[in-house]
């Protein structure tokens, strides 16, 4: 009888999944050590998360074997991955908004009373001594709806941890985080990996695969192209195998010299439901001008965006000051009326307010533009088709399948989708709201090279972006948010990391 090999604690061995005609798994084989934090990287599109997902049971895999400790594994469904003790916290998290923290760990695994009763009391200190073995701790009696990104993350978790995960599957998990929340998040992490925990890391930020993970696997077009030790290799090389060439961000920033104000924001204050969220914002944003915002998330940012376009539903809402658009007041306006001015939006929540997970490219790509495909009131199909076609092949959004459910595409291509169909519009006045989360160093290059491209050619961009990285490389100004103010304006000659940090904590 021979003997098991539990070295590997995940093993991949030749794994094919294709969905219709397209293969998003290709013979993929790749090992995972136990007690590891292993770093998944690779271009949107790369196959990724869908090899996580058949490691989750969410997705069944055509041929092909998985080993979990040596042993073959049949996921049907997660409740299987979940019986290896295999748990994953999803980029879009699976949480039930309206119900508490302690309802949304136990759902589905409700532990019971000698009665037949849901024991709560049981459940509380189980997960109370979770939270604080792993430094968690969080309200188990708050409302999740309530709770900001990075402590309905730690709820992911101890919701994996209280199923008893050995292995944790971490999909773009700093892509809604803070930079403290990003450092507490990796405190955690090496203290699970510490106990002997095993942590499959699905990140697009070369950065933390840098600092954080022990060994890299790396997807290209539904293949792994390389497996690496973290300790010798470096980014330029991990991104070199991810999409096939050296990665060189170089886009020439033209000098506009006929420029006008687009948008105007004058002593412009804002309440909702009686909470002061900004106040005395005074701003402007020229043609052929990139002006950005950096601030920590949570300080007025999200709410400027909502101002400008209109969306404060079921709010109580108070506000003073003025916003105008090529000198025309807008606070009185529609969405409807405010989008028909020219102006065009990349939402910073594309699930929420971007895109129909459960249609196609085509109805996908018309959202906010149906009348220019529209003739004697019938869809132009055959143009629609073809103008889709041309801008997933320009934006490289993968796969080719315009037929496909948008569900079915990463997020990065996801984003490239929505980022083509809002410049598609051709804008006077352009949000870019986190362009670039959960994209992977290939398409950031091609996001930036778009969007200092239509800056040159004298569109007005507002960019509202929690990548330092990305404020300083694209922005003209750079305006620094801090509990709803201003903290500081600044020239893209005088702005740096280190000032804008200070800002931005407001140590200045």
């Amino acid at each position: 009888m021979s003997v098991l090999d539990t070295s590997f604690v995940v093993e991949f061995r030749s794994v094919c999944k294709s969905f219709g005609s397209v293969r998003a798994s290709d013979q993929l084989s790749f090992q995972v050590r136990k007690g590891s934090i292993h770093g998944i990287v690779g271009e949107n599109g790369a196959g990724k998360s869908t090899a996580m997902k058949l490691l989750y049971g969410l997705y069944r895999a055509d041929s092909g074997e998985i080993r979990v400790n040596g042993q073959t594994a049949q996921f049907r469904s997660p409740l299987d991955a979940i019986a290896w003790h295999i748990g994953m916290v999803h980029q879009h998290f699976m949480l039930s908004h309206p119900h508490t923290v302690l309802e949304n760990i136990i759902l589905g695994v409700e532990p019971r009373n000698r009665f037949g009763f849901i024991d709560r009391e049981a459940a509380r200190k189980d997960i109370r001594e979770l939270a604080k073995r792993y430094g968690l701790e969080v309200d188990l009696d708050a409302q999740v709806e309530s709770l900001p990104v990075g402590v309905q993350q730690r709820i992911e978790i101890l919701k994996a941890l209280y199923r008893r995960a050995e292995i944790l599957i971490l999909d773009e998990p700093t892509a809604v985080l803070t930079p403290p929340e990003v450092d507490f998040l990796f405190e955690n992490l090496r203290r699970l990996k510490d106990e002997g925990k095993t942590i499959l890391l699905i990140t697009h930020k070369l950065r933390e695969v840098m600092k954080y993970t022990d060994r890299i696997t790396v997807f290209r077009a539904g293949r792994v192209s390389g497996e690496l030790d973290t300790a010798n290799t470096s980014a330029s090389e991990i991104a070199s195998m991810m999409v096939g060439r050296a990665i060189e961000s170089k886009f020439e920033r033209k000098t506009v010299t006929q420029t006008k104000p687009v948008l105007e924001v004058s002593d412009w204050s804002l309440s909702l439901d009686g909470t002061k969220k900004l106040e005395k914002l005074n701003f402007k944003v020229n043609s052929g001008e990139i002006v950005g915002i950096a601030g920590v998330e949570g300080n007025g940012q999200n709410e400027l965006v909502q101002s400008l376009l209109q969306l404060f539903w079921r709010q109580t809402v108070q506000s003073s000051g003025k916003i105008r658009f090529e000198g025309r007041e807008i606070q009185s306006l529609r969405t409807r009326d405010i989008l028909d001015l020219a102006i065009s939006c990349i939402p910073q929540d594309r699930h929420r307010e971007a895109v129909l997970l459960s249609q196609d490219c085509y109805e996908n790509f018309m959202l906010g533009q149906i009348d220019s495909f529209t003739k004697n009131g019938f869809i132009e199909s055959p143009r629609l088709h073809q103008t889709v076609a041309e801008r997933m092949e320009a934006n490289d959004v993968r796969p080719r399948a315009p037929e496909l459910h948008l569900r079915h595409f990463s997020g990065g291509n996801q984003q490239k989708l929505v980022i083509a169909r809002e410049l598609e519009k051709k804008p006077k006045f352009l949000i870019a709201g986190q362009p670039t989360r959960g994209v992977d160093i290939g398409a950031i290059e091609k996001i930036h090279e778009k969007l200092i491209a239509a800056r040159n050619d004298g569109m007005a961009i507002l960019l509202v972006s929690s990548e330092l990285d990305e404020v300083l490389a694209l922005s003209d100004r750079i305006l620094v948010f801090y509990e709803g103010r201003i903290a500081g304006e600044f020239s893209r000659e005088t702005a740096n990391e280190r000032v804008l940090g200070e800002y931005m904590g407001g140590a200045k």
